[in-house]
């Protein structure tokens, strides 16, 4: 396992499955059972999974009786968005940029769709050939 907490966090992120069981405790709270039901594999399959997440600090186990509900810690998704955040800054001077660019060509094709029906139709009838059915000139 990465010693850092941020890689930590990475890793435990990595599986399908544990991005799952922490999309499903944003929910609330739950037991391990319940954690389990939509999963194909066994629950000593999914204690590993939640021990992987609590190990990063993704989840925390309580005890209540015989019930061990899990919830979800957001401490160490906190530090994830934290480092995230420069490239979000990063990704959203781009999107700006790419909306202006896209604004711009938009007035463009406008201005240019604008003055195509400003000028004058040629209105002029085309000549065709006509045809007499039944007669014919002599």
């Amino acid at each position: 396992m990465p010693s850092d907490p941020l890689s930590t966090t990475f890793a435990a992120l990595a599986d399908p499955t544990r991005r799952a069981i922490l999309s499903r405790l944003t929910l609330g709270e739950t037991s391990v059972m319940e954690l389990a039901e939509p999963f194909d594999m066994s629950l000593p399959a999914i204690s590993k999974h939640l021990k992987v997440l609590e190990h990063a600090g993704l989840i925390s186990r309580g005890r209540e009786a015989q019930w061990r509900p899990c919830r979800i810690a957001p401490v160490s998704l906190r530090a994830v968005d934290g480092w995230l955040g420069g490239f979000r800054r990063f990704w959203d001077e781009n999107f700006g940029r790419l909306d202006d660019y896209l604004e711009e060509l938009k007035a463009n094709q406008a201005a240019k769709a604008g003055s195509q029906r400003t000028r004058k139709p040629n209105n002029k009838p085309k000549p065709t050939k006509e045809k007499h059915r039944g007669r014919k000139d002599r």
